[in-house]
This record gives C-alpha cells, structure tokens and sequence, in this order.
C-alpha cells in the first residue's frame, strides 16, 4: 500500500569548521497544512521560503520546524561591551572617591573579568550558513517522509484488515436471507389473516403486493455497492499521492449502504452484523484521519 500517515518526525544534523546545524521537523494530523516554524534570528528572512518548502514536501498536516545553531566553543567570536566597561569603571572610580581609595593599576583587568562585559559577537548571514541549512533540511524531510511511509504501511495493514471483515460480514447476511424472507411473508399472512379473515382477501392482491414490499426491503444492491465500495477503497490505497480526503468520502458512502442494510433488515442476526460492520468502519474512519 502506498499511504503516507500524517504522523511523521525528522531530525538531521550538519556541520562545518564553524558551527553546527540542527533541524527537527515535526508532523500530526490536520485538516489542512498548519506551519510552526522556530529560526535563530540569523534565518528570519528564510522563513517563507522554508515554509514553501514544507508545504511542498509535506502537503498536509500540523507541521512543525524547529532550527538551531551551536557554534563550536574554540571559534566562538567575542567582542567588549564598552558601555558596561565604563560603567563598572563609574561606578568604581566613585565608590573609591567616596572612600578615599586609590584604584589599582589593574582595576580594567577586574572590570573585563565581570558578567556582561565580554559577549558573543552577532552572527551574519552568509551564503555558507544557507547552504548547510538547506542540507540540513533536506535530510530531515526525507526522514520525516520515510517516518510517514512507514507509518502508512501500518495504517493500510490494519485498514485492510477490517475491510476484509467487513467484506466477510456482507457474505455472512447471505446465510439469513431466505430465512428472513419467509418470515416476513409468514407474518404478513398471519396479520392479515387475523385482522381481515381469509375469505375477504383476494389473493392475487396479496401476492402482487407481497411482491412489492418484499422488493422494497431486499438488500442485494446494497450489499453488491457495500463490496465495491470496500474494492475501490483498497484501490484507492494503492494511489499516488494524498488519498486521505478521497478515502474518506468512500468511507461516507459505506456508512450510507451499512445503515440503509440495517433499516431494511429486520432480522436480529442481521442486525447484529450491520453492529459489528459499523464499529469496524468507525475505526476505519480514525485511521484514515491520519492518512494524508
């Protein structure tokens, strides 16, 4: 099968002689793509192109970009804050005038030893920084989209095995249809019988509208579109592409054959396999909110 889940996590990690690139990519189920993207500020101006990007890789889901930069310690630039500087410098050149201190010769070496004083200096864009990142990215989302393929595959298994159950069930209600048939027929004669009497009742009557009810209650061509919907929906699996909309239309239209089988049988048994044929569907409709 060739389903992708919407569920989906890359994380891919590129370095050079500077500093080291760190991209995560998240993905959850959504109705339509709903971009979180996190950037250091040194890749603000890169955050429509890298949203575009998701969109394009991803198609659909809560997505989430998270991207960070270490730098390595020994190439770490540093510069001095000379507004701090000459503030400790004020602040003790008049605590030492108040007290009748002299200042030693040292005292800047004491200031530059203080917090603050000495920070890292701001990182400029360069096409180098862009290149890693877009290295970085493009690891990540083959992973996240390798997660998804694999997450698909889990999801077709079990969706294909509740449609074989469905499609077991749909056989099943053949067991109880002659039965059910005779039934109907048996205690329409019956009522009518009770509540007219035998000899008022024109029997050619009876037996034309009979036959009309009865028509009105079979459930082959239910049954035979149930089957095909359960056919075309394994094929739709089989698809290129996002199917998770497609497959959930089918799904809607399974649900309609299901209930309009359950109205027309009036049988316990068969009752009892329209049950079990709606909870398998209903857990194949919370797979497929997943499927992209």
């Amino acid at each position: 099968m060739k389903i992708k889940s919407m569920t989906g996590f890359g994380k891919a990690e590129c370095a050079d002689e500077k500093r080291k690139i760190i991209v995560e990519i998240k993905t959850l189920n959504s109705k339509g793509a709903d971009v979180i993207i996190k950037l250091p500020n040194v890749f603000k101006d890169k955050e429509v192109d890298l949203r575009n990007q998701l969109i394009e890789a991803l198609q659909r889901g809560k997505i989430e970009l998270y991207v960070s930069i270490e730098e390595l310690e020994e190439n770490i630039p540093s510069q001095f804050d000379e507004a701090a500087i000459v503030y400790y410098y004020e602040q003790l050149k008049d605590i030492a005038g108040r007290n009748h201190i002299t200042l030693p010769e040292t005292v800047i070496e004491t200031i530059l030893r203080l917090p603050d004083v000495q920070k890292p200096k701001q990182d400029v864009p360069d096409e180098k920084n862009f290149d890693l990142l877009s290295r970085c990215m493009a690891e990540a989302l083959e992973k996240a989209n390798h997660f998804r393929m694999q997450e698909g595959g889990a999801l077709a298994k079990d969706i294909g095995r509740r449609l074989q159950l469905i499609e077991s069930y749909i056989a099943e209600l053949e067991k109880y249809e002659s039965q059910r048939m005779e039934f109907i027929k048996a205690r329409l004669r019956q009522n009518l019988m009770e509540y007219v009497g035998e000899n008022t009742v024109d029997q050619n009557r009876f037996e034309q509208e009979l036959i009309y009810y009865l028509e009105k209650i079979d459930i082959n061509e239910e049954k035979v579109r149930l089957y095909n919907h359960c056919r075309f929906f394994l094929a739709t699996m089989n698809e290129e592409g996002g199917v998770g909309k497609k497959l959930g239309f089918v799904a809607q239209e399974m649900g309609r054959e299901i209930n309009t089988i359950g109205s027309k049988a009036n049988h316990v048994e068969m009752q009892q396999l329209v049950v079990m044929m709606k909870d398998e569907l209903e857990k194949i409709k919370e797979q497929i909110s997943n499927v992209l």
